[in-house]
């Protein structure tokens, strides 16, 4: 992937940064470490510390994967903070398995503080993600002509994010990831019965698999019912 899509993401409302470990971990693990059912859908955490977190996530998946960049999401409507000289740190968000060759990401680890949540927090954070993928390079944008959203098949939220941004469904994967320890960590599987000799506690997810594409985006109006979204006051 090239550097382009790591440089920040910006409105006059929030601002998309790339994470930092010594910038944002200290607050992510704090308001994230009381609710651990943000991670009920996903097949990483909860974590169990700012090590734990560092150590899977921002080093043994952004680290190692050129395909995939961390964001910090800024909420630029509330006080400077140790996080960021424009605001308070609101949650996270990610491109995954960006792919140059064949034009395509998703849009994935999305995660926001439970303060933050039914504000325009969620909102403009996945609208600048769109527009910086689906965007022309003379805007600013990747030039992309896929993105990707997958939702576990229970999150029924998720899904309606995706559907609200103009994503279209396409398949349903099934038995897409294991949740192993799922049971002792939160998980929400499939609700399915597990296969003979399947680990104690283990879950498995299916995935709904859900696309925005560039001819939805310059031609289907999806770009325009995303900048809608994004006027909005929440």
């Amino acid at each position: 992937m090239s550097k382009e899509p790591v440089s920040p993401l910006a409105n006059e409302r929030l601002k998309l940064t790339p994470f930092l470990a010594e910038r944002h971990a200290d607050s992510y693990f704090a308001q994230t470490a009381a609710h651990p059912k943000l991670y009920a859908h996903m097949p990483l955490g909860p974590f169990e510390s700012k090590a734990d977190f560092v150590s899977q996530f921002l080093d043994g998946m952004i680290g190692q994967k050129p395909g995939w960049a961390a964001f910090a999401i800024i909420d630029k409507t509330r006080p400077a903070s140790a996080e960021d000289d424009e605001g308070e740190l609101a949650g996270m968000i990610s491109f995954i398995n960006t792919s140059d060759t064949h034009l395509f990401t998703e849009i994935g680890g999305v995660l926001i503080f439970p303060k933050y949540q039914r504000t325009h927090v969620n909102t403009n954070a996945v609208g600048l993600m769109l527009q910086r993928a689906l965007g022309s390079p003379q805007e600013g944008g990747m030039g992309l002509r896929r993105v990707q959203w997958l939702a576990n098949s229970m999150n029924a939220p998720s899904i309606r994010v995706a559907e609200r941004f103009g994503f279209r469904h396409e398949a349903v994967l099934r038995w897409h990831y294991v949740f192993v320890d799922g049971l002792k960590k939160g998980k929400v599987g499939n609700g399915r019965p597990l296969p003979p000799g399947s680990p104690e506690g283990s879950l498995g997810r299916d995935s709904v698999v859900l696309s925005l594409c560039w001819d939805d985006w310059q031609e289907g109006g999806a770009r325009e019912k995303v900048e809608g979204l994004m006027a909005r006051k929440k």
